[in-house]
């Protein structure tokens, strides 16, 4: 997750998935993937996924810390999210084979209680709650909203001392 300065505000890139993607076709995600042999780490993926889907060189980016790691029982995936920033004014080249669109978004949009909305969902007959965000036109859940929502837990928190 990339944080950077935008029209004097704090903002995040969101991205649309291509149609020509194996899996989550079309969906609002956070830049990652999977690791491969050459990352010696997490956030060595973290990473070279931001610098392969936006064209943000890894060096332009300071590892804040890592959030939860989730695990996505539909895919068996095991994500280890990162939050970065971005000191300088980052140019956003996305990668035209996996991302459709680059979603800027604010923090402050998105602690907007309006913003958020909980969903019930159904696995293996237990019920859980998960949040959504509506970001424009776009629905933001899954994966996705579990991550945003620690973030913004964490910045709620650290505005509110």
């Amino acid at each position: 997750m990339l944080l950077y300065r935008r029209r004097g505000g704090l903002v995040l890139p969101l991205t649309r998935r291509t149609d020509k993607l194996q899996m989550h076709k079309g969906q609002i995600s956070l830049p990652g993937g999977a690791r491969e042999p050459q990352d010696p780490t997490f956030v060595q993926t973290a990473l070279r996924e931001t610098g392969e889907e936006l064209g943000i060189p890894a060096g332009a980016v300071d590892v804040l810390g890592p959030l939860t790691p989730l695990f996505i029982p539909v895919s068996a995936f095991c994500v280890y999210p990162y939050v970065g920033y971005a000191r300088q004014a980052v140019p956003l080249q996305p990668d035209a084979n996996e991302v459709a669109e680059v979603i800027e978004v604010s923090v402050e949009h998105l602690l907007d209680p309006a913003t958020r909305q909980e969903e019930i969902h159904w696995r293996d007959n237990q019920r859980f709650e998960v949040p959504t965000y509506r970001v424009g036109d776009h629905r933001v859940w899954g994966a996705t909203a579990m991550i945003l929502a620690e973030l913004l837990t964490l910045l709620r928190t650290a505005l509110e001392k």
